[in-house]
């Protein structure tokens, strides 16, 4: 018999299930979500009184960006998972200050952002709008419903479905409808987002709710009779394995290699050094006081990054010619996708023309560069 007609004998045989899409097909790069199994976390791995008076943005796992406005506040964590096989790590949030008197302008949120150009695929906006699975799983210390909401940044077109948390870990499923209405920029900048919404006041939970159905209505985004996270600092909550997908159906989760993974967030952040003797790269003395350097990023950035150096007394050394100059800060000048170059000059004191190595010479020296949506 030919190897065509086993095949095809085989597949007849067998059940069509979400596994052997997979396992036949050898699909892949479906999860359009970036740190999907939460391994990566170069800011850190704990971020404490993320809320109440914090700032929004991104706290420690990669990609994972957090807004609120609330008078509550907790700590979120990338946590180690021992009881879900298949998964190591998961964000984590423990509430530490509770938050009962919500006001209507309250909301807090996890999400997390698209570029357009990397979802054109949707055909967002036209007749053949696609149908769009998201899938993670969920674990709580009590019973909880919250809000999955999809937005649409571009055009400000919302939907969002509730879904629900037990004291073990599950599976959560969402597909949601294509949208027909309203096409996505095709460029590197934020177009499009899935939030999970965990407390919410009136402005976004006052009007009638409908499941699964692309709308413009503010205060339509919250499901009714949602948890607030905020309700007791007993309440915790645990998400890994978040995956966005094409399609009406939820696939396996894909797991990418932690080289892969940290490959796609430095696209939207990298941390260059953290911590004592680390090196920076070669500088040269423009003029006796004035010493530039080059940094280069190990993958091409979404866009040019601001670079942020945290500065100290000290906290970095050029060496040169038998001497050195400890400088206390680094200024970034010109930018790019791939690279930036970088001065002192107001401690550096050497001879216009030599060269000497940067190097970073306390423990708390950092250089990061960011250029998150």
């Amino acid at each position: 018999m030919a190897l065509s007609t086993i095949k095809t004998a085989s597949i007849a045989n067998d059940a069509i299930t979400p596994d052997k899409i997979v396992n036949d097909s050898n699909l892949g790069v479906r999860n359009l979500v970036v740190n999907g199994a939460m391994q990566i976390a170069q800011r850190g791995t704990t971020s404490t009184g993320v809320g109440a008076a914090g700032s929004n943005g991104y706290h420690n796992l990669d990609r994972y960006r957090i807004a609120f406005n609330t008078q509550g506040a907790l700590t979120m964590s990338q946590s180690a998972v021992t009881d879900l096989p298949g998964f190591a790590n998961c964000m984590k949030f423990d509430c530490t200050t509770a938050d009962t008197s919500t006001a209507a302008g309250e909301y807090f949120l996890v999400q997390q952002r698209f570029e357009g150009q990397n979802l054109q695929q949707l055909k967002k906006g036209t007749s053949s709008a696609e149908p769009v699975t998201v899938s993670f799983y969920v674990k709580g210390n009590a019973n909880a419903t919250y809000t999955l909401e999809l937005a649409d940044a571009d055009n400000g077109r919302l939907n969002s479905q509730a879904f629900s948390v037990t004291t073990s870990w599950t599976r959560v499923t969402k597909t949601f409808v294509g949208d027909t209405t309203g096409t996505l920029d095709d460029d590197n900048n934020h177009s499009f987002q899935c939030n999970i919404w965990i407390h919410a006041g009136s402005t976004y939970s006052g009007g009638t709710h409908t499941s699964n159905v692309w709308h413009t209505a503010t205060n339509q985004r919250i499901v009714d009779n949602a948890t607030s996270f905020f309700d007791s600092t007993n309440r915790t909550l645990e998400i890994t394995g978040w995956q966005v997908e094409v399609g009406e159906v939820a696939t396996p989760f894909e797991h990418r290699s932690f080289g892969d993974e940290l490959a796609r967030c430095q696209r939207y952040y990298f941390k260059f050094l953290e911590g004592s003797t680390k090196e920076i790269g070669v500088a040269w003395y423009y003029t006796a006081a004035h010493a530039s350097f080059m940094l280069r990023y190990p993958t091409t950035m979404r866009a040019t990054p601001t670079g942020i150096d945290t500065a100290g007394t000290g906290y970095y050394t050029i060496y040169r010619n038998g001497g050195s100059d400890a400088i206390n800060s680094i200024t970034f000048e010109n930018g790019s996708t791939e690279q930036y170059s970088a001065y002192n000059n107001s401690e550096a004191s050497g001879t216009a023309g030599q060269a000497g190595l940067v190097r970073s010479t306390n423990a708390s020296a950092k250089v990061q560069f960011d250029a998150e949506l």
